[in-house]
């Protein structure tokens, strides 16, 4: 059971990650490809990036606990050298999962409602996209950098 727990960390990053890959590089330009009309597809993108949003701050959440286990058994009362890189390291790593949270929040609550603002407006749609594609990169980047610092 131990090594489980101890695994499943790596296992949540690789899930955040290949989810936003998946979606990011695979299923939305396939999306938006197949069916041809941006008016058809672009709904529909949405709600799977909405999907991924929350799957995001799900997967970080449960990171978050599990790495707050991980920190909280490395602590003693005299903790050595070793065990004090350890536990900035896991600190670190925590910053990270938070930092691609917020950048899902953002997406979810600030960005995403933007774009539908300025589709039904006449806003500028090509701003908010390019602000939410920056979102998706930054979500991205943050759950690679977890997936890297756990696969010791």
């Amino acid at each position: 059971m131990s090594v489980l727990l101890a695994r499943l960390p790596v296992l949540l990053a690789a899930l955040w990650w290949g989810g936003i890959s998946a979606l990011s590089f695979l299923a939305v330009p396939t999306l938006f490809a197949t069916l041809g009309s941006p008016a058809v597809a672009g709904p529909i993108a949405a709600k799977l990036f909405s999907l991924q949003c929350w799957a995001g701050l799900l997967l970080g959440l449960a990171l978050l606990m599990l790495l707050r286990r991980e920190r909280s058994q490395m602590v003693g009362p005299a903790p050595s050298p070793e065990q004090l890189v350890l536990l900035q390291r896991t600190l670190a790593t925590m910053g990270v999962v938070i930092l691609g949270m917020m950048l899902a929040l953002l997406q979810e609550f600030g960005v995403a409602q933007r774009i539908v603002t300025a589709r039904a407006s006449g806003g500028n749609l090509k701003l908010w996209h390019a602000v939410g594609s920056a979102m998706v990169l930054g979500q991205w980047l943050c759950s690679g950098a977890v997936l890297w610092r756990l696969g010791k």
